[in-house]
């Protein structure tokens, strides 16, 4: 599980857009279920539970069904965000899951 923060530039109406451009089809590769609360993509594993709270966006990016490939569904979508919407954001904030919680071994330097 991914969290990402998204915060826009007062009065843009990105949350708005976004929601307009995957119900209009203008972004293909994306589309809202569960009454604009859900976004998937066509391709990618997973899928992002959003909201959004005072020109914050909050999502919370899974991939029950193969875990650890968040970060497909991840860089796609600020990939689009980043291309198409620049310019109405003003920070993203992304928070990775500890691997000890995943119950994957630490990832340790080897020593020169």
């Amino acid at each position: 599980m991914i969290t990402l923060q998204i915060v826009e530039r007062r009065g843009s109406g990105l949350f708005e857009a976004l929601r307009t451009a995957m119900r209009s089809g203008s972004l293909h590769t994306f589309y809202l279920q569960r009454r604009g609360r859900k976004v998937s993509h066509v391709t990618n594993p997973g899928w992002m539970n959003w909201s959004y709270s005072d020109g914050v966006i909050s999502g919370t990016i899974l991939s029950p069904r193969k875990p650890g490939m968040e970060w497909k569904f991840l860089r796609d979508f600020l990939g689009r965000v980043a291309d198409r919407y620049a310019d109405r954001v003003l920070s993203i904030g992304i928070q990775f899951p500890d691997a000890r919680s995943l119950g994957k071994p630490a990832d340790r330097h080897r020593k020169r």
